[in-house]
């Protein structure tokens, strides 16, 4: 799976990864590191989540798709159930 990040989102990422290491762990990580890390979490991570994203989209058009009659059902032949429009 190839996961195509803007420039922007990675420079943000990185910058994140980099608090997060600095915050979490007490350690320092260059932007060669940070990128690397956040390859390693796109591969091996990414997979995993875009699989239950795609489950939870099939999950909720599939419950949409199941309702359809009920919402979109529309009953024929009413013509005489609503009565006839009467001359004048």
């Amino acid at each position: 799976m190839e996961l195509d990040l803007s420039k922007e989102e990675t420079a943000a990422i990185q910058a994140s990864l980099k608090r997060y290491m600095a915050e979490e762990f007490e350690i320092e990580i260059g932007d060669l590191q940070a990128n690397l890390l956040l390859r390693y979490v796109v591969t091996e991570v990414g997979p995993f989540v875009y699989n239950r994203a795609i489950a939870d989209a099939e999950r909720f058009l599939a419950e949409k798709v199941a309702d359809l009659p009920g919402v979109l059902f529309e009953e024929g032949l009413t013509y005489w159930k609503k009565g006839p429009k009467k001359k004048r």
